[in-house]
C-alpha cells in the first residue's frame, strides 16, 4: 500500500512538473503577443533558452543552495550550500525533504520554478535590452539569488522558523522576479517614443491572439504550479487548491474588466488578461489556506490592484511592456500579505511576519538584481543602440524575422461578387 501511494504521489508530481513546464510556452506567447512584431524572435529566443539555463544552473548549484540541509523548525540560517551537482541521497531515490516522491522528481519540479523568475524579468525589459547581457543576468539571478531566497522558507531557513508562509511562491517566485524586473527597468530606461514630455504613448503589442493563448496556457500551468505545491496527490488538499486557484483567476479577470471600463470607458482585453494573472499570483501564497469567499476576494482585489498599478507605473515613467511589475511584483506582495489577512492564522502577528518576509526577500532580490545589471551595464553594456531598437531586435540580434511577410507575393485580382443581386468588382489579395 505504501508503495502504491508513493507511486501515485510521484506520478502527480511529474504531471505537475509538466504543467509548470507548459507555463514557459505561456510566457513566451504572452510576452511576444504584447510586444511589437519586430522583436518577436528576440522575445521567443529568450523564453526558449531560459528553461535550459534554469535547469542547468539549478542542477549545478541552485538545488543545493535552496535545500542546503537546514534543520526544520529551528534553523535561523540565511545561507547554506550542500555542494555542487546532483547527488543521489542516502536511501536510494527517496527524497529527504519531501519523502512522498523521488529526489529526481523533486529536482525537476523545483527547477521549473527556478526558471520562472528570469521569465518574469524577460517581459519587463523587452524590446531594448541586449540579448547577451540579459542571458548573463539570467544565469546569475537564477543560479544565486532565487535559490538563496527560496532556502529561507522552502529550505527550512530563518523565515520558515519565524512562521512566514508562502505556499507556492507569491513572494519567493513572483515578487522576486518582479523586483529583478524593476531593477532592470530602472537601469535600462523607457523604450524610445514611450514618453514624450507629459504625454504617455501607447505602444501596442502586435498579437492579442498570442497574448490570450499565453494567458490560458499560464492558467493551465498554474494547476501544476499550485496543485503540485501540495507535494502529494492528496485528493482533498489538491482539489481544494485547484478550485481556490481558479476562483481567484476568474474573479481577477472580471474585476480588471470592470475596473478598466469604469476608468477609461473601454473594455481593454490586455487588462483582463493581466487581471486573470493577477488573481493567480495573488492566491498563490495562500491557496492551501483559503476558503471560497477568501479566494474570490483575493482575486477581486488583485484584479483592481493590477489595473491601477499599470496606470501608476506609467505615471512614474517606468516602462513595462507586458505589465510584469503590476502582475508579479505588486500582486505578489499583496498575495503574501493576504495570508495574514485571510489565512488560517490571520492576525496582526502573522501579517507582520508576512511583511517582514516581503521586505527581506524584496531587498535581497532588488539589491542583487540591481548589482548584476549595474556591473553588466558598465562592462558589457545593457541597452541596444537607438538604431537597433527602432529597426527591431529581430533583425540586429538574430538576422531573421518572426514573420516573413515581406517575402510573400501580393497579387491583385479583380473578381465579381454579388450583393443583393448587384454585380460589382473588388480587388483582393491572392
Amino acid at each position: 500500500m505504501e508503495q502504491a501511494v508513493f507511486t501515485v504521489n510521484n506520478v502527480w508530481m511529474m504531471i505537475s512538473t509538466g504543467l509548470v513546464f507548459i507555463m514557459h510556452l505561456g510566457f513566451a506567447s504572452l510576452e511576444s503577443g504584447l510586444t511589437r512584431s519586430k522583436n518577436t524572435t528576440n522575445v521567443l529566443f529568450k523564453n526558449t533558452l531560459i528553461p535550459g539555463i534554469g535547469l542547468l544552473t539549478y542542477a549545478l548549484l541552485g538545488f543545493n543552495l535552496m535545500y542546503p540541509g537546514f534543520a526544520a523548525g529551528t534553523s535561523m540560517d540565511f545561507f547554506g550550500f550542500s555542494g555542487f551537482g546532483l547527488t543521489l541521497p542516502e536511501g536510494g531515490e527517496t527524497n529527504k525533504y519531501n519523502v512522498g516522491y523521488t529526489y529526481w522528481t523533486d529536482f525537476l519540479f523545483q527547477g521549473m520554478f527556478a526558471a520562472t523568475c528570469a521569465t518574469i524579468v524577460s517581459g519587463a525589459v523587452a524590446e531594448r535590452i541586449k540579448l547577451n547581457s540579459f542571458m548573463v543576468f539570467s544565469i546569475l539571478f537564477v543560479a544565486v539569488t532565487y535559490p538563496i531566497i527560496g532556502s529561507w522558507k522552502w529550505g527550512y531557513g530563518w523565515l520558515n522558523t519565524l512562521g512566514f508562509w508562502d505556499f507556492a511562491g507569491s513572494t519567493l517566485v513572483h515578487s522576486v522576479g518582479g523586483w529583478g524586473a524593476l531593477a532592470g527597468i530602472l537601469l535600462l530606461g523607457a523604450r524610445i517614443g514611450k514618453y514624450e514630455g507629459k504625454k504617455i504613448n501607447v505602444i501596442a503589442g502586435h498579437s492579442m491572439p498570442l497574448a490570450v493563448l499565453g494567458t490560458f496556457m499560464l492558467w493551465l500551468g498554474w494547476f501544476g504550479f499550485n496543485g503540485g505545491s501540495v507535494l502529494s496527490a492528496d485528493p482533498g488538499a489538491t482539489s481544494r487548491v485547484l478550485v481556490m486557484t481558479s476562483l481567484a483567476a476568474a474573479a481577477g479577470g472580471i474585476a480588471a474588466a470592470l475596473t478598466i471600463m469604469f476608468t477609461t470607458k473601454k473594455y481593454d482585453l490586455g487588462m483582463v488578461l493581466n487581471g486573470i494573472l493577477a488573481g493567480l499570483v495573488g492566491i498563490t501564497a495562500g491557496a492551501d489556506q483559503m476558503g471560497v469567499l477568501d479566494s474570490v476576494l483575493i482575486g477581486l482585489i488583485s484584479g483592481v490592484i493590477v489595473v491601477f498599478a499599470v496606470l501608476v507605473f506609467d505615471k512614474l515613467r517606468i516602462d513595462d511592456p507586458v505589465g510584469a511589475l503590476s502582475v508579479h511584483l505588486v500582486c505578489g506582495i499583496f498575495g503574501t500579505l493576504a495570508v495574514g489577512i485571510f489565512g488560517a492564522k490571520a492576525g496582526m502577528n502573522q501579517l507582520m511576519i508576512q511583511l517582514l518576509g516581503v521586505a527581506a526577500c524584496g531587498a535581497t532580490a532588488f539589491g542583487s538584481a540591481f548589482l548584476f545589471f549595474f556591473v553588466i551595464k558598465k562592462t558589457m553594456g545593457l541597452r541596444v543602440t537607438a538604431e537597433e531598437e527602432i529597426e527591431g531586435l529581430d533583425h540586429h540580434e538574430h538576422g531573421m524575422n518572426a514573420y516573413n511577410l515581406q517575402n510573400a507575393e501580393v497579387v491583385e485580382k479583380k473578381v465579381k461578387t454579388h450583393d443583393n443581386g448587384v454585380s460589382k468588382e473588388e480587388k483582393v489579395l491572392a
